[in-house]
């Protein structure tokens, strides 16, 4: 590999990992190469220069940077000869002049040029920016002065705003986490288990501090969320407070009110909510209704399921609460009745109980409350994992059917839980097994045939990456039982993307549902070469992710990446088409490509898309590889890629970020530039 090559492919993998930033309220960029003098031809143009301009990224590429193109009778001769000049001596300029779209119209440009060095201190890049300011212009008091202010900003945001994805937040939400469990356990505790009545019936125990504690988070947390960010339908982060209000209002708040009702905080400020105490108790209740937060959990459990133990932790987690809450019933029924469970206990440990004059409940006396829940927890877990052992059993109607109740429940739980836990165990491990099993499968294949380790290294980081993307998913094994129909269905679905192209959009549903069905996806890994100079190109390429660079003569023609297309636009006949350079991966790819056969009988069976195709695919190839297209190394020079968007901006204040390693090819790229 030369040096060229290295240099480039260290450039685009450091731009990915340490840019961030972006230029404040604009994307409209160019990237001209300096090593080629005088042109500095655009080897890259952002979606939104091309929005701006009217220009398709086919018309820019090759022409200099210094955008001739979009000069008219108004743009300032002093201003152009003054960027010529901050390109010729490698220098940052910033000015403001009159520009020309493509069909005429002219607008207010902030221009703003910015050399891309490398660790050398080399200019081997040109950033150029534009910015259009027409409105500001317009809005201008002609005696003031011009804004020409443009910096680097991160998104601007109120600093009452918590993020939903920040430190702060994700410690508040385990804490109000565990607030949610510990009233999941003392509410069905503290009503069932209420002692400290008088023959009225009025009185109750006053609260602790770790209820009006949580009672606290809980209000505080409602607080919170009308500050805090979320994701939208759209993926994007939301930051307008109002925005956050409304989607709050419209989600949680009601169950997050009722879940915060203040009793016990009211209590303690001897402030009187109900007169009924069974009615207070009952309302406290209500406080439960906070488990449906453990809802929003469930979103996430998804990237934990493959560890067991959470999933076996939260089980019996669920179980032990359940078996909690039915011993609360179990005491609770027991003090209702003479001659319960908890009367013969009371019996049998030598503890009397007292009854009002109706006999309805008990007043006083008894086991102790410890005992007593310890004995209800232990009828409740024997009852739930089995039919119990007769020490402790049902008296009375009303726990016999509470009984025969706790027994089907058990049984459900048996079924449901118990019996399918070796099947989500299993579930779980299925993908990993087949993983293990293909690997060792790769491996011993690798050893059988005794392949050099560099190919070895290749084939395990191809598996590997390959295994991320599908999770082991064969697309064309799993739908090929299905119908036509519905296969074709899902086909467009998948490859919405391309099928999205204005190069398709004249194409008629029927043809479209033909293209989806010969679309095929692939993968490159860093490194690997997609197409090799002089071989026969076997189909059009398009690329959903990742980074690429076409080289020839061990020079960058361009950089492509997301949304670009590759290939040839000569398909009228059946002739090996010869490729002009190599295309090789930079980061990690994921791609899609119709096979030039397929195309052809696509073609053939709708002749009234195929001239359109035949015409539009000129316009719409980012960058032909047919042999014989482009004599020139400078003639095609693609854009980089569309994500890259935000990472190439950040050079505007780290510039020795953007080109790392181009020192080695810089001179004899500018000695090329030179002569030509």
């Amino acid at each position: 590999m030369t040096s060229t090559c290295v240099c480039i492919h260290t450039f685009v993998r450091r731009t990915l990992i340490n840019s961030q930033n972006v230029f404040e309220g604009s994307n409209n960029f160019v990237l001209g190469n300096a090593q080629v003098q005088s042109l500095y031809p655009i080897v890259y143009c952002s979606d939104g220069f091309c929005e701006l301009t009217g220009y398709a990224r086919a018309e820019l590429m090759q022409k200099s940077c210094a955008c001739h193109f979009l000069y008219g009778p108004e743009t300032s001769d002093r201003s152009t000869a003054q960027i010529q000049g901050a390109l010729d001596d490698r220098r940052e300029f910033k000015t403001e002049l009159v520009f020309y779209k493509k069909e005429g119209t002219k607008f207010w440009c902030l221009l703003d040029i910015v050399p891309i060095k490398n660790e050398k201190g080399e200019v081997v890049l040109f950033l150029v920016s534009h910015k259009d300011i027409t409105d500001k212009k317009m809005e201008q008091d002609p005696e003031q002065g011009p804004e020409t202010e443009y910096k680097v900003a991160a998104i601007q945001k109120s600093r009452f705003i918590l993020l939903h994805y920040g430190t702060f937040k994700a410690g508040w939400d385990w804490l109000i986490l565990l607030a949610t469990f510990y009233v999941a356990v003392t509410v069905p505790y503290n009503v069932c288990f209420s002692g400290g009545r008088d023959e009225g019936g009025t009185s109750r125990n006053p609260p602790s501090v770790s209820d009006i504690l949580v009672e606290i988070l809980f209000i505080l947390d409602i607080m919170l969320n009308f500050r805090t960010t979320f994701v939208s339908t759209s993926g994007q982060v939301v930051y307008d407070a109002r925005s956050i209000c409304v989607h709050y209002v419209t989600t949680w708040l009601f169950v997050d009110l009722v879940a915060a009702l203040p009793f016990d905080l009211l209590y303690a400020f001897n402030v009187t909510v109900v007169s009924s105490l069974v009615l207070a108790h009952l309302v406290h209740l209500l406080k439960t209704v906070r488990l449906l937060r453990l809802l929003r959990l469930l979103q996430k459990l998804e990237r934990y399921s493959q560890y067991s133990a959470v999933v076996l932790t939260l089980l019996m987690s669920m179980f032990a609460l359940l078996a909690h809450w039915m011993a609360c019933v179990w005491y609770y029924i027991g003090r209702k009745e003479i001659e319960s469970w908890l009367y013969e206990l009371a019996k049998r440990l030598g503890t009397p109980t007292q009854w009002n004059a109706s006999g309805s409940e008990m007043l006083g006396g008894g086991p102790s409350t410890r005992s007593s829940y310890v004995t209800a927890l232990y009828f409740a877990l024997s009852s739930l994992t089995s039919v119990g052992f007769g020490n402790v059993s049902a008296n009375t109607d009303a726990e016999k059917i509470f009984s025969i109740c706790t027994m089907l429940i058990g049984a459900l739980m048996h079924a449901v839980v118990f019996g399918n836990v070796t099947a989500i165990i299993q579930r779980m491990y299925s993908r990993r097994s087949l993983y293990h099993t293909r690997t060792k499968d790769l491996k011993d294949f690798i050893r059988v045939h005794r392949l050099p380790k560099a190919l070895e290294q290749r084939m395990l980081e191809c598996f590997q990456t390959t295994w991320s993307v599908n999770n082991g998913i064969d697309v064309n094994e799993l739908l090929k039982d299905f119908p036509d129909e519905l296969r074709a269905d899902i086909a467009m679905h998948l490859n919405k993307e391309l099928l999205q192209l204005p190069l398709f959009e004249s194409a008629s549903r029927g043809c479209l549902r033909s293209l989806s069905l010969i679309i095929k996806t692939s993968f490159c890994a860093p490194g690997e070469f997609l197409i090799r100079q002089g071989d026969a190109l076997q189909a059009i390429y398009f690329v959903c992710s990742g980074s690429m660079e076409v080289l020839k003569d061990n020079t960058v023609l361009a950089i492509l990446g997301k949304g670009d297309l590759i290939g040839s636009d000569s398909l009228t006949k059946e002739q090996v088409i010869k490729t002009n350079a190599n295309v090789k991966a930079l980061t990690y790819c994921d791609l899609q490509y119709i096979s030039l056969k397929g195309l052809r009988e696509v073609l053939r069976l709708y002749p009234e898309y195929a001239q359109k195709f035949i015409s539009e695919i000129q316009h719409d190839l980012t960058y032909n590889l047919r042999e014989g297209h482009g004599a020139d190394v400078s003639t095609t020079r693609p854009q980089r890629p569309t994500e890259l968007t935000e990472e190439l901006t950040h050079t505007r204040s780290h510039p020795q970020f953007f080109l790392q390693a181009m020192s080695a090819a810089g001179e004899d790229e500018e000695e090329k530039g030179g002569r030509t």
